[in-house]
């Protein structure tokens, strides 16, 4: 029996599923629910229907991940070198490619050409500096107050992305004039958002621009839903405003199709008691630092039976006052090889996971038609250290 703490989630996988997989693969550990990832890109199918969907793959760029959604007819939005090749590897180019980024380098010019991809412009200047004859979107910031974490509003007046509203129409004109085809805009206003109003007023404000712009091909309304988010409803906004255009639909989900597939399981070591009782677990900030740079939220399942004992805070090993995992979660008295599962951590947890302490980062393992498939394995000191050995 899985005891949920007091931010409950639905788990797909059982406790007998999480048990078996930590005891063949160890912790800390992450595991994905291939079911889950198959449902999420479903609803977003469902509710955009003819939209096309790139994967922001800075969300989760395991390679079996980006296999099965290349296969689905999913698109990729890259914002680094990295991820290009990662994009070439599974065979993705041409029009499934976005290269997307405030500071994109020659590096990622060149191979975004190379493979045929449609550049996101960001600033006006970036219009010089794209290959000859390429394609592009012009981003632009709507300059809104975002519900959601400072570091994730992306639309915010005093974010680092796109082009302004008054500033647009004329980057347009000039990807046209240096002969470019400026296909249309793209607005991603940013990750986690918990008001959909936001995305209503941002719609509403690229539709103000029409008079400017004339029709275009394409407008791309980004991502960045929560997970509970009325997409449906999302998904008829942006629609109406694409047609106001005249324009193709295009989005692009990242945590939506990966956070609830994903499960990090980890190992009580121990408890401790000072101003506040703690769980001591073998995962923290260099497996899931989300709660340490976002103040995210996860909610966190006791893998054991057993009478509630208070609330506990999840704490890593790590040797920094901000390693925790969680706060103020209820638990069975905790003992030292008790399993937890930390939930929606399918997006930005194994991908932004550090070898900080000189830390081994955790394998991957799929969950699949009841079978157990490795993604990833886990690395070696040796592994962690092999680019420093130079002869």
């Amino acid at each position: 029996m899985i005891l949920s703490s007091n931010n409950t989630a639905a788990v797909a996988l059982t406790s007998n599923h999480l048990h078996r997989a930590a005891a063949q693969y160890g912790t800390p550990l992450y595991l994905y629910d291939a079911a889950e990832l198959d449902a999420a890109l479903s609803r977003v199918r469902s509710a955009f229907g003819t939209a096309r969907v790139y994967y922001a793959m800075k969300a989760n760029p395991n390679l079996t991940l980006l296999r099965r959604l290349h296969a689905a007819g999913v698109g990729f939005e890259c914002v680094s070198a990295g991820e290009i090749a990662r994009a070439e590897r599974i065979g993705a180019g041409g029009d499934s490619l976005l290269v997307n980024g405030p500071a994109k380098s020659d590096a990622e010019y060149a191979a975004g050409a190379r493979l045929g991809a449609t550049f996101i412009v960001d600033r006006a200047e970036e219009v010089g500096l794209l290959p000859p004859h390429s394609r592009a979107l012009v981003r632009v910031n709507p300059a809104l107050e975002i519900s959601t974490h400072d570091h994730l509003a992306t639309g915010a007046a005093g974010s680092k992305f796109g082009v302004t509203l008054a500033q647009a129409p004329a980057v347009l004109q000039a990807l046209r004039d240096a002969g470019h085809t400026a296909l249309g805009l793209h607005v991603h206003i940013g990750s986690a958002i918990r008001n959909a109003q936001d995305f209503t007023a941002a719609f509403a404000r690229l539709a103000d621009l029409r008079a400017e712009t004339g029709p275009l091909a394409v407008l791309d309304a980004g991502g960045g839903w929560g997970l509970n988010a009325d997409l449906p409803g999302i998904a008829r906004e942006a629609q109406a405003v694409a047609t106001v255009f005249g324009a193709e639909l295009w989005v692009e989900p990242g945590r939506y199709l990966t956070a609830q597939a994903g499960t990090l399981l980890t190992r009580v070591v121990g408890t401790k008691q000072t101003g506040r009782s703690f769980v001591l677990v073998d995962a923290g900030m260099t497996e899931l630092l989300r709660p340490m740079l976002y103040s995210a939220e996860h909610p966190v399942s006791a893998l054991w039976e057993g009478e509630q004992s208070g609330t506990w805070d999840i704490a890593g090993p790590a040797c920094e006052s901000g390693d925790l995992l969680a706060r103020d979660v209820t638990l069975p008295t905790p003992q030292r090889g008790n399993l937890l599962a930390i939930h929606e951590a399918g997006a930005y947890g194994a991908g932004m996971s550090s070898n900080y302490l000189t830390r081994s980062r955790p394998a991957e393992v799929l969950w699949e038609d009841g079978e157990l498939k490795l993604m990833r394995r886990r690395e070696t000191p040796e592994d962690v250290w092999a680019a420093e050995e130079m002869g």
